[in-house]
């Protein structure tokens, strides 16, 4: 009896749900300025992504390939991203809508930094930003986790024990 595969569903709701726990606890406990807490996010992403290539790995008894260890990561990946760009939105529209006024204050903050900006360029600077914040978040949140994500199922490939593969062997004719 073959053993059953793990889905990059379940796989990517698993570690969505850590990162939402991470964010909701970083949002609670206004460590949002925190930019080393902040990089926590991407060590979860990658713990999780590798996790999902070495787990689906040996769940075909290490019967695979570098592609198929990748397409696994790819597609666990995606889908991670898809549902943190959702959880991004619901956070700044319906569950925090704070949190569009908090990160840019923090954003001001920053500029004001800045002595080459004049209090009218931040002014004009922050319009524009509350105006664009949530779809440019949202967008940033998707192709920034995929970005990583890829690099993460590249990782996660090579480190996953492959077994050779050949193709007179019946047991991996599905791999090949």
């Amino acid at each position: 009896m073959e053993k059953k595969v793990t889905s990059p569903v379940v796989k990517g709701l698993i570690i969505s749900l850590a990162l939402i726990v991470f964010a909701v606890v970083t949002y609670l406990t206004n460590q949002l300025e925190n930019k080393a807490l902040g990089y926590l996010q991407y060590v979860i992403l990658f713990a999780g992504i590798v996790w999902a290539c070495i787990s689906y790995a040996n769940e075909k008894d290490n019967y695979v390939t570098f592609g198929n260890v990748f397409g696994h990561g790819f597609k666990t990946t995606a889908f991670v991203s898809a549902v943190m760009a959702v959880y991004v939105l619901l956070a700044f529209k319906v569950l925090f809508p704070e949190l569009m006024d908090k990160s840019l204050e923090i954003a001001r903050a920053e500029m004001e930094k800045n002595s080459a900006l004049s209090e009218d360029d931040i002014d004009k600077g922050m319009d524009i930003s509350r105006q664009y914040m949530t779809p440019i978040v949202v967008a940033s949140t998707l192709f920034g986790l995929m970005f990583f994500g890829t690099i993460f199922s590249l990782i996660g490939a090579a480190i996953a024990k492959k077994k050779p593969v050949t193709p007179f062997d019946k047991s991996t004719e599905e791999v090949l």
